[in-house]
């Protein structure tokens, strides 16, 4: 892999990964844009009933929202159609999102209210996007094996960068694809985010973790789910050499496979060079299972694909409690909100107002439908 770093015309760093095709690329294309900067001021606020941090984010307003394919944004740059990208084409790219959820350094903790209730702080981090390919009309699924591991290196080296950021507690690396889910640009693309607390979903699963560590004098929770799905077997989708997937016993989506390399590592930078080496084919593998579980009558299906990390050392929340990173173990979570052929399940009352999911979809079902579909 080789990486290039470059700024574009308002200043925010744009980074090109090569492979071995590519190392020669000098990726010296100059961003002439007259581009206005723009200044996110997002602040973050703390809900004191749910005790999360909930982030505001005025600026987002103005953000890109479904271009046609011949002015995206992501697309190479062309002779009098420059876009984010300078180069005329890449490998794989990241660079700074222009209207980013979370940015700029650490800043005081304000407590408003006659008891202090009302909390917020600047909401500092960083977020990024991540083009897979220079190819519009492209998924993540019609990727070769040597451009996945290209994705994943990026990953890699984007989680342990950003997690060196000031202010920073989490990195969560992420696609979101298909309208439905509500992408704005149709690109292949994802997203990274680096936070500036621990999310309230790590947070709970740590929580967990450390009770049943307690409870079973040291057992790891994550371990022992993995086993227990082996074990069973019934939900398994694909048991590689490196990597085990299976839709977990109570999956809140219709299709839901969580994904875990053998053995546990906290985050992307600690996995192995041999789960490197495996992830491509499973990954690969499982997206175009997803594409074939409505058979060929309907539209790719939509998913939201992300990577569950372990916070940073030594960070805390926002009521002082501690949180390593030994419990907690990486994994994939992968899930598509279409349930049926024509058919959406939406977060209504029950979901949205009181986050209690229901699903349509036995999990036994999913992973038996995920199997049959395989290629």
């Amino acid at each position: 892999m080789k990486k290039t770093q470059r700024h574009l015309a308002d200043g925010r760093q744009i980074i090109y990964y090569d492979g071995a095709d590519h190392e020669d690329a000098s990726r010296d294309a100059v961003d002439r844009r007259d581009l206005p900067r723009v200044e996110p001021e997002p602040q973050i606020r703390y809900d004191p009933l749910l005790e999360e941090w909930v982030g505001i984010t005025a600026h987002r307003n103005a953000r890109t929202y479904h271009p046609p394919a011949d002015q995206c944004p992501l697309c190479p740059s062309s002779e009098g159609r420059p876009s984010e990208i300078p180069e005329h084409d890449y490998d794989v790219a990241v660079f700074e999102n222009r209207f980013p959820s979370f940015a700029g350094r650490p800043g005081p903790e304000t407590e408003d209210g006659p008891l202090g209730l009302l909390a917020h702080r600047p909401g500092a981090g960083r977020c990024e996007v991540v083009c897979f390919t220079s190819d519009h009309y492209a998924s993540f699924a019609d990727l070769s094996e040597e451009r996945a591991r290209l994705v994943l290196d990026a990953w890699t080296d984007r989680t342990a960068e950003l997690s060196r950021l000031p202010g920073v507690e989490q990195v969560f690396c992420f696609e979101n694809r298909g309208p439905e889910i509500g992408v704005t640009l149709g690109h292949p693309h994802g997203q990274i985010y680096a936070y500036p607390f621990t999310t309230p979903r790590t947070a709970r699963m740590l929580a967990a973790a450390r009770k049943f560590s307690s409870r079973t004098g040291g057992s790891n929770l994550f371990d022992e789910v993995v086993a227990s799905e082996l074990a069973l077997g019934d939900r398994v989708v694909i048991d590689a050499e490196h990597w085990v997937a299976f839709v977990p016993h109570a999956a809140h989506w219709p299709y839901e496979v969580h994904l875990y390399p053998k053995p546990r590592v906290p985050d992307l930078p600690a996995l192995g060079e041999e789960a490197r080496e495996e992830f491509p084919s499973v990954y690969l593998e499982l997206l175009r299972r997803f594409d074939r579980i409505f058979g060929d009558g309907e539209p790719p299906t939509p998913y939201i694909s992300g990577w569950h990390q372990a916070p940073r050392i030594g960070r805390t929340t926002h009521s002082g409690e501690a949180f390593g990173r030994e419990e907690f173990a990486l994994h994939l979570e992968l899930f598509t909100i279409r349930r049926s052929e024509g058919k959406l399940k939406f977060l209504a009352g029950s979901e949205s107002g009181m986050n209690v999911f229901v699903n349509d979809v036995p999990p036994e079902a999913a992973a038996r439908r995920l199997r049959e579909v395989a290629s």
